[in-house]
């Protein structure tokens, strides 16, 4: 179970860290576009969210693709398993169970999903900001005191 918890632990510590590095990036395309001037406060807002979730559920893929390559790594799927269909399955908590680890690495799937599921938050959390922020530059009046 050690080892199980070592690979877990390990793989979502690099994807935390990938998550940081993308946060970075979306915050400073927020703060780019969310400079940006326009008479369309709609058009402004749509030039800051598509790119921000963009990034977002690309930086889901690349996490998704590195539990798939651990799960390369330490043999953790059945034979001929479709391993990055085996990482989406167990990141995104859907939980098919068509494929399931080998009964040595059966806990990978969990910490996947915990993994997965502070991710998405995170990420909630972040298009939220970005959007309140948004709104709320865009809608202020400027006072004539």
């Amino acid at each position: 179970m050690f080892r199980q918890l070592l690979v877990g632990g390990t793989v979502s510590v690099l994807n935390i860290a990938v998550h940081a590095l993308v946060m970075m990036i979306v915050v400073r395309v927020a703060q780019a576009k969310g400079a940006q001037t326009a008479s369309y406060p709609s058009l402004i807002l749509m030039a800051v969210m598509i790119p921000i979730v963009s990034i977002l559920m690309i930086a889901h893929g690349l996490e998704v693709m590195v539990w798939s390559l651990a799960y390369l790594v330490v043999g953790a799927a059945p034979p001929g398993a479709d391993l990055v269909y085996f990482a989406f399955v167990n990141y995104t908590t859907l939980g098919y169970g068509d494929v399931t680890p080998l009964e040595n690495w059966r806990l990978l799937g969990p910490l996947t999903a915990m993994n997965g599921v502070l991710l998405f938050g995170w990420s909630t959390a972040v298009i939220f900001e970005v959007l309140r922020r948004t709104l709320r530059r865009r809608l202020e009046v400027p006072r004539s005191d």
